[in-house]
């Protein structure tokens, strides 16, 4: 096989690949011309799913370093940095933040348990340190950048774990009970916890994959945003996600858990108290 006969095999191996990660990712075919380019990073991401039963093996130090660099590496705006992570491994201590969490099992059970916050703790550090005024930070948007800040980096964390073999979840549960949060890992005012991650290596027993996302065209708009369309695309989408939902022995309809999610403060499990809390935690968010 000479060079050219070569690269059209790679180019085909590649193509197949992109079909198939798209398949798998909307459970729909892949539209004509996809893909352009084609790489292993787009692989990786592609097939990510959740996962929250682990094998009963330690993530090391070494590789807990290599994930925040990961993490650091992310962007941040005015290069604020801020953002902290908590690394809990500590048995019962991940027992009361599971328990904080609405009794997730998986967080307790994870090998390891990250606790991503939005850190303005650092910076009025600095400011002290530097008699130097800091009011921006009771302003709402300093709330914001602290928690895009922290989800930047907690997702490409994610991505690095999972490159080398490991699985993940994202907590949201820790903002049910911030101040018991902050409480439990000695927070100082001006950290909120803002989500959690489980990571681990993951049992391939649990059987899970990736859940279908979306239509594109419902998330994806050219010059300005579209919404009518997208009472079809949504319809098509309740049933290709009620079949994955059937397959993994799940409660299905989308639109029933979406709008049962956010129906009203009931149903966000202490979350509707959340700015009140950040304001107890050192947020004025004015």
């Amino acid at each position: 096989m000479n060079v050219i006969e070569e690269s059209v095999v790679q180019e085909s191996a590649a193509a197949e690949a992109a079909a198939l990660a798209w398949r798998a990712r909307y459970h729909e075919d892949a539209p004509e011309g996809f893909p352009a380019e084609w790489n292993e990073t787009l692989a990786l991401m592609l097939k990510h799913h959740s996962v929250r039963r682990y094998l009963p093996r330690e993530v090391s130090e070494s590789t807990l370093q290599a994930l925040v660099a990961a993490a650091q590496s992310a962007s941040t705006s005015s290069n604020l940095q801020l953002w902290s992570v908590v690394a809990v491994r500590d048995a019962q201590r991940k027992a009361r933040l599971s328990e904080l969490a609405g009794n997730q099992r998986h967080v307790l059970e994870a090998p390891l348990f990250l606790v991503w916050v939005a850190d303005f703790a650092r910076l009025q550090q600095v400011a002290v340190d530097h008699d130097a005024p800091l009011e921006a930070q009771e302003y709402f948007e300093a709330g914001v950048l602290g928690c895009v800040d922290a989800a930047l980096a907690a997702q490409n964390a994610l991505v690095a774990a999972q490159s080398l073999g490991l699985g993940g979840v994202f907590i949201g549960g820790i903002r049910n009970h911030p101040e018991k949060v902050a409480a439990e890992l000695n927070l100082p005012p001006g950290v909120v916890g803002v989500f959690g991650m489980c990571l681990g290596y993951p049992d391939p027993a649990e059987g899970v994959t990736a859940k279908p996302r979306l239509p594109q065209a419902a998330v994806l708009h050219h010059e300005q945003y579209a919404l009518e369309p997208q009472r079809e695309l949504v319809a098509s989408y309740e049933q290709r996600v009620n079949d994955f939902y059937s397959s993994q022995q799940m409660a299905q309809s989308w639109v029933g858990r979406v709008l049962k999610r956010m129906a009203g403060p009931q149903s966000l499990t202490g979350r509707h108290r959340l700015r009140n809390a950040w304001e107890a935690l050192g947020f004025k968010l004015r």
